[in-house]
C-alpha cells in the first residue's frame, strides 16, 4: 500500500510517498520574502532543497514548474535554476502564470529518492529527464515550444507536438507511450480565425492524435479502447503555445495504464460540435496501475456535469462542483465501473494539487474552499484563464492508492 505523509513548513507543503519501492517527494515553494527575481528563487529553491536533504533524497528533483508573474523575466530566472542545479538540472517548465499569492515565482517540484536503492536518474537535458525503477521507465519532458515562423494556434500546436514526439524518440520513448500532457494556450478563450483558439488547439490536438495509437498491452479500457493521455489545456500570458508531458515504459505485465472517465460528466471526446469542430482528446485521468498499488494523474477538472458548465458567477459552488468531480473520479465505485476492484482514493489521497483561478480577487475565497476540502498538502495556486469565459477555476492533481 502506498504511504503518504504530508508536511506543511513556512514557505512549503510537500508530500511523501513510498510507492513501487522508490520514495518521491512532491513540492510546492513560495518565496518567503520579498526581493528581486534572484533572491525570490534562490529562497524557494533552498527550500525545495531543504526538504530533500531532510528526507534523505539529495540530487532528487526531477521535474520541476515553475510559474512567473512577469514572462519577460523567463529567461533571468533559467539562468538562475541552471546555476543552482548544475549537474543535476530537473526537466523544467516556465509557465507564464501568476502566483496567486503575489510573489515574482512559484515553484513545484517532483523527486524520486534513492533512499531504498534501485533508482536510476538519467539527466539528459534541462526539459528531459528519465526515471527507472522498479521496471518501470518515465520520462519527464518539460517547455516544449514550437520552432516554426506560423503565427496560427493550429500550426504552432501542430509544432509543438512534433517537438514533442521528437524529444521522446531522442530518449528512447515513443508518443503512444505518453500518460499525461500540459498545454499552455495564450489567451485561450480569445478568437482566431472565427473560433475560439482553444477550439483551434483541440482541431491541431486531433488531427496528430490520429497518427498515434494509443493502444497496447500496458492499455486496459478507454474509449473505442484508445488511451487517451490526461491532460491540462490552460490558458497563459502572451499568444503563444508552450506543452510537457510524462511517458511510461515497461516491461511488466502487471504495469496497465488505465483512462478512467468521470460518471458525472460526458467524455471529453464525446462532446457535441457546439464545443468546437474537434473534441477535445484526453481522458479525465489516467490510472498507472503496477501490481497492487496505483498512481492516479488526474486531467484538469472544472466545475461541468454532463458536458455543462454549473454554478456561472458563483467560484464557490464552483470550486465545490470542481472537488465533487474529482471524488467521484477516482473513487473505488468509478474503479470497478472500469472494471479494477479493490482500487479507489479519496481527496485525502491527493499528494499534490495544482488550483488555476481566473481572477486574482477570487483567490482567497477558493484556498479557503481547497482547504477545507483537500486539509494539508503541497499546492499552488495561479491565475490562469480556463477553457470557457464563464468557468471561473480549474483544479488538477496527483492521487495514490492501493489495491485493497
Amino acid at each position: 500500500m502506498p504511504m503518504i505523509r504530508k508536511e506543511s513548513n513556512a514557505g512549503v507543503g510537500y508530500s511523501v510517498v513510498d510507492l513501487n519501492g522508490a520514495r518521491h517527494v512532491f513540492a510546492s515553494a513560495v518565496p518567503r520574502n520579498g526581493g528581486d527575481l534572484q533572491q525570490q528563487a534562490h529562497d524557494a529553491l533552498r527550500t525545495i532543497e531543504a526538504v530533500t536533504h531532510e528526507e534523505g533524497m539529495l540530487g532528487s528533483i526531477v521535474h520541476q514548474a515553475v510559474f512567473m508573474r512577469d514572462i519577460r523575466q523567463v529567461e533571468t530566472c533559467r539562468q538562475i535554476i541552471r546555476e543552482f542545479y548544475g549537474n543535476e538540472l530537473p526537466a523544467t517548465s516556465y509557465i507564464p502564470q501568476a502566483p496567486c499569492g503575489g510573489k515574482l515565482l512559484e515553484i513545484e517540484a517532483l523527486g524520486v529518492g534513492q533512499r531504498h536503492g534501485g533508482v536510476e536518474i538519467q539527466r539528459l537535458s534541462e526539459r528531459t529527464v528519465v526515471t527507472r525503477h522498479d521496471g518501470i521507465a518515465w520520462l519527464h519532458c518539460a517547455n516544449v515550444i514550437p520552432e516554426t515562423p506560423a503565427e496560427t494556434v493550429y500550426d504552432r500546436s501542430q509544432d509543438a507536438f512534433h517537438r514533442m514526439d521528437d524529444v521522446l524518440t531522442a530518449s528512447g520513448f515513443r508518443f503512444d507511450q505518453v500518460v499525461r500532457t500540459w498545454i499552455y494556450l495564450g489567451d485561450i478563450v480569445g478568437p482566431e480565425g472565427g473560433r475560439q483558439r482553444y477550439q483551434e488547439l483541440n482541431h491541431a490536438r486531433t488531427d496528430f492524435y490520429q497518427n498515434v495509437r494509443f493502444v497496447g498491452d500496458h492499455c486496459q479500457g478507454g474509449s473505442n479502447h484508445v488511451c487517451y493521455p490526461a491532460s491540462t489545456g490552460i490558458g497563459a500570458e502572451g499568444r503563444d503555445v508552450m506543452m510537457s508531458c510524462i511517458a511510461m515504459a515497461s516491461d511488466r505485465p502487471d504495469v496497465v495504464r488505465l483512462p478512467l472517465e468521470n460518471p458525472r460528466q460526458t467524455a471529453a471526446g464525446d462532446y457535441d460540435r457546439r464545443y468546437g469542430q474537434k473534441s477535445p482528446k484526453f481522458s479525465r485521468a489516467m490510472a498507472i496501475v503496477a501490481g497492487r498499488v496505483a498512481s492516479l494523474l488526474v486531467s484538469g477538472t472544472a466545475s461541468i456535469t454532463d458536458s455543462e458548465t454549473r454554478h456561472v458567477g458563483n467560484v464557490e459552488g464552483q470550486t465545490w462542483e470542481t472537488l465533487d468531480n474529482i471524488a467521484a473520479l477516482i473513487s473505488a465505485d468509478n474503479f470497478r465501473r472500469h472494471g479494477q476492484t479493490g482500487l479507489g482514493a479519496t481527496l485525502d489521497d491527493m499528494a499534490l494539487v495544482r488550483v488555476y483561478v481566473k481572477r486574482q480577487e477570487d483567490y482567497a475565497l477558493v484556498r479557503s474552499v481547497c482547504e477545507a476540502r483537500l486539509g494539508e498538502l503541497p499546492v499552488v495556486y495561479a491565475v490562469a484563464d480556463v477553457c470557457r469565459p464563464e468557468l471561473l477555476v480549474e483544479i488538477e492533481g496527483i492521487a495514490f492508492c492501493g489495491r485493497a
